[in-house]
């Protein structure tokens, strides 16, 4: 069997596209690749934001949902993404940056073993740049040119991702046995898990916490992706999960990928996703999140789809 290559994307809900559009193009200086709606609901946008092709481990997406409350923070919830800059000079870059654009941030500090600059978009979500130190990432992300972000210091792509539980162990279990990730370091109440050892764009930390569930709202995670190669190690995948005690979705074509889902023991919700074909399959390089694209089993629809969607342009 083959093991996990790293994160694929994480899904968040935005209520304003427009302010959240704004927000990872001009402030953090990531691509927006694909302007699409959710296929489950055509009614609402589903935005990606990534490098200059919005390569699997570069991907933050959200679902545009105007009627959302405001998210009440919690446990069993995705509660922090992780974000990899070059250098500890790209921290301090980034800590001036958002002092003048007004971003709610912290101190430079350390979090996960490395260095690290907590802020907050402007719904909540908690983020964490992290100093990459000139580590190793895919070989395949690929830099946006047109970013209005200094080269030296653009986000590479998605570091560690923070998952708060009540139960760690079972959490644990499943990272090590299911999907055999490799203990990084562990304490009574959290513990750093790796897809790859030794490369942080794969990993996840674990903190246990009890207390109440976290209600989704505004600026909360919807779930985590993780990369398989293709459509027949994700149904290698779809069987060794079911033979591990858990209930999976249907694989499902999205088109841009091919994706099941499932829950484990508190509830965190995780996407397996291939990692092609990718979002050129409908669009040029050039020309990329730029229109409206849709999915062909939509394209039909686009005249009622449109006519319900807000500009955020």
């Amino acid at each position: 069997m083959n093991k996990i290559a790293g994160h694929h994307h994480i899904s968040m809900i935005t209520k304003k596209g427009r302010q959240n559009n704004q927000f990872y193009q001009k402030v953090l200086g990531l691509r927006r690749v694909k302007k699409t709606v959710n296929q489950d609901d055509p009614s609402m946008y589903h935005l990606f934001y990534g490098d200059l092709t919005g390569s699997a481990g570069t991907e933050l997406s959200f679902f545009e949902i105007p009627m959302v409350g405001s998210t009440k923070r919690g446990t069993d919830a995705i509660t922090r993404i992780g974000l990899l800059v070059p250098s500890y000079d790209s921290l301090l870059y980034w800590k001036n940056r958002l002092e003048l654009l007004d971003v709610q941030h912290g101190e430079i500090t350390t979090y996960a073993g490395r260095d690290a600059l907590h802020f907050e978009d402007c719904e909540g979500l908690r983020l964490v740049l992290l100093n990459n130190n000139g580590d190793e990432v895919p070989d395949y992300w690929q830099s946006w040119s047109d970013s209005i972000v200094l080269e030296e210091h653009r986000i590479l792509g998605m570091g560690a991702v923070e998952i708060t539980v009540k139960s760690l162990e079972s959490l644990a279990n499943t990272l090590e046995n299911l999907f055999e990730y490799e203990l990084v370091s562990r304490n009574d109440n959290e513990a750093i898990y790796q897809s790859v050892k030794g490369q942080t764009f794969g990993e996840i930390v674990i903190v246990e916490q009890d207390g109440p569930k976290e209600k989704p709202g505004k600026g909360s995670v919807h779930h985590v992706a993780i990369r398989v190669k293709d459509g027949e190690e994700l149904r290698q995948w779809q069987q060794r999960i079911k033979d591990f005690g858990f209930s999976v979705m249907k694989i499902t074509d999205r088109y841009y990928f091919e994706s099941l889902y499932f829950r484990e023991n508190n509830g965190i919700l995780f996407e397996l996703a291939t990692d092609g074909p990718g979002f050129t399959v409908d669009s040029t390089i050039e020309s990329l999140g730029k229109e409206l694209d849709l999915p062909p089993f939509l394209e039909g629809r686009r005249a009622e789809i449109e006519a319900k969607l807000e500009p955020i342009d």
